[in-house]
């Protein structure tokens, strides 16, 4: 298949999302992101969808407008952001992005975290989704 970009920084999970999007490395994706003033150790780039918004629009890649209540894995299209280990943090929203994605019918989600035994994954009932972005495929 293809190996997944894994975030080499705690709080990379966009930046590493993206990549995982565009076909980029992730020091490819993180110096754009950078170029763009979106930093790793920003805790806005997981807890607001403007920052993988402006990166995926810079590479031509179009998102849904809003983010779109998570219903069933089934109900997913064939690429999107997800929003997955949603929780507060004094009344603010934070999360881990992942990328869902659909290929000749076989669903997977590319989790960029550098402590999984495996990137790709299919352990659907473990990730519980909250929302995400539809992307339209690059």
């Amino acid at each position: 298949m293809f190996e997944p970009v894994i975030q080499e920084e705690t709080t990379g999970c966009g930046i590493a999302s993206v990549a995982n999007i565009l076909g980029k490395t992730y020091s490819q994706m993180k110096a754009s992101a950078n170029a763009m003033g979106i930093y790793a150790d920003d805790k806005s780039l997981w807890s607001d969808t403007q920052y993988v918004r402006q990166m995926l629009s810079a590479a031509g890649v179009v998102t849904s407008i809003d983010e779109i209540p998570f219903e069933s894995w089934h109900a997913l299209p064939s690429l999107a952001l997800l929003a997955i280990k949603h929780h507060q943090e004094e009344g603010k929203n934070f999360w881990h992005w992942v990328v869902f994605k659909r290929i000749d019918g076989k669903a997977f989600v590319l989790d960029s975290a550098s402590y999984l035994p495996a990137n790709i994954r299919t352990d659907f009932e473990s990730m519980q989704p909250k929302w995400f972005i539809e992307v339209i495929a690059p």
